[in-house]
């Protein structure tokens, strides 16, 4: 399995010399994150959508390897809330297409107002490029239905495994390719995973997807640089069980305020 590790986002201020030395202009955040990391999931797309040419600069400035997960417009989702998704879907995809062949999954995320409409919801679907892997994470329990996953099935789109204190979907595989987020551990500093919360949960990815599977994971607890080295730690987990993770940041490459006091153990 090729697990495709991440963080949600690069541009962070708790980053700053945790992260990115000193000396490394913020301009060149994202050469330095991409030397480190073979994907990254991009959110600001959620909150406006930048333009072709943004896309375009984004696929100039890293690896051939590299790969995007771009968050879909909160237009379609929490203004349209799904209705009408042709417009919304073809703006979308005229910039993020200029991603060429870094263009990853695109994460849906409904908001936690939506209930299920599963009509919606599959129009909503049938508009994305049949070639282009879409991820969805409902926020609303009514969504867990026997309806919902046939119709992740039949559309092969992944459920998005979102883990978080206060949120978690049910443990799923509704398609041939995975996707998860962690938004938030448990461990100390807050809100960093513990070891032994990510060495579970790279057993879990083993047993739920097939050896040849690709399944992407991102940290999106970025306070005090903690998706940082939980992605490394992560990373040396889920090889320990025989998944194959892309690259990751080096140990001496992301510094977080409180490990050198106490390491997180949970």
């Amino acid at each position: 399995m090729t697990l495709f590790l991440g963080t949600s986002g690069w541009q962070y201020r708790d980053w700053r010399y945790s992260f990115y030395p000193k000396g490394v202009a913020q301009a060149r955040w994202l050469e330095h994150y991409a030397e480190r990391f073979a994907t990254v999931e991009l959110n600001n797309s959620f909150y406006r959508l930048p333009p072709p040419e943004t896309f375009a600069r984004w696929r100039a400035r890293t690896p051939d390897d590299f790969v995007f997960a771009v968050k879909m417009s909160r237009y379609l989702t929490h203004v349209k809330r799904l209705r009408e998704p042709q417009e919304p879907v073809e703006r979308f995809f005229v910039s993020a297409c200029e991603l060429g062949p870094k263009l990853g999954p695109v994460l849906v995320q409904l908001p936690p107002t939506l209930r299920i409409d599963l009509d919606a919801l599959a129009r909503c679907l049938d508009r994305f490029p049949p070639d282009v892997r879409v991820v969805v994470e409902p926020r609303h329990d009514s969504w867990w239905h026997e309806g919902f996953w046939a119709l992740l099935r039949d559309r092969n789109a992944a459920l998005c495994l979102a883990d978080s204190p206060h949120r978690q979907t049910p443990v799923r595989r509704t398609a041939d390719w995975g996707f998860i987020r962690f938004h938030e551990g448990r461990a100390s500093p807050r809100p960093c995973y513990g070891r032994q919360a990510l060495a579970t949960w790279a057993s879990t990815l083993r047993h739920l997807w097939p050896p040849d599977a690709d399944v992407f994971a991102f940290f999106n607890n970025d306070p005090l640089a903690c998706a940082l080295d939980n992605a490394r730690t992560f990373s040396a987990e889920a090889t320990k069980v025989g998944l194959h993770p892309t690259r990751v940041a080096a140990a001496g490459d992301v510094r977080v305020a409180g490990y050198q006091r106490r390491r997180p153990t949970g």
